[in-house]
């Protein structure tokens, strides 16, 4: 018999902020609620593994599917992040961690190319926001105005 797994249901509210860390880590805990929630068929339209969650999975040096067998098996937010300290082929320093987390955060689009797709992703109610700069702000926002909220 499988473990229970506690997983969000993505079709009812969205997952953990990209801001919110673990480990010191941005985009984990998101991460993994994408994971838990599709191993339980209720991701909604949230991708695990997508682009995102690669540059997280590249930089500590853990592949997406050891990642979902893990959390197939019940682990919880700290187990998981004792799993990945363990396991990834580069252990990293706080230092590089805090300067790794602090960069994704304000992180922008780079070239005009991305700049088009980026302003594409913002939701027509927050068009005239000045204030969505960043990849973290365009999730957030799209993840409000997704259920329900006002941009």
């Amino acid at each position: 018999m499988a473990p229970d797994i506690a997983a969000p249901d993505l079709t009812q509210r969205p997952p953990r902020s990209p801001r919110v860390k673990l480990g010191g880590l941005v985009l984990l805990p998101r991460m993994l609620d994408k994971g838990r929630a599709t191993l339980v068929g209720k991701n909604g339209d949230y991708c695990y593994d997508c682009p995102m969650d690669k540059r997280l999975l590249a930089f500590i040096g853990i592949d997406a599917e050891s990642v979902k067998q893990q959390l197939a098996t019940g682990k919880g937010d700290g187990e998981m992040l004792e799993w990945i300290q363990g396991n990834c082929e580069t252990p990293r320093e706080p230092w590089e961690i805090d300067q790794w987390s602090a960069y994704h955060a304000v992180r922008a689009p780079g070239d005009s190319e991305t700049r088009g797709y980026f302003d594409g992703l913002i939701p027509e109610s927050a068009k005239e926001r000045e204030d969505i700069t960043s990849w973290f702000d365009v999730l957030d926002v799209d993840d409000h105005v997704s259920f329900g909220g006002k941009a």
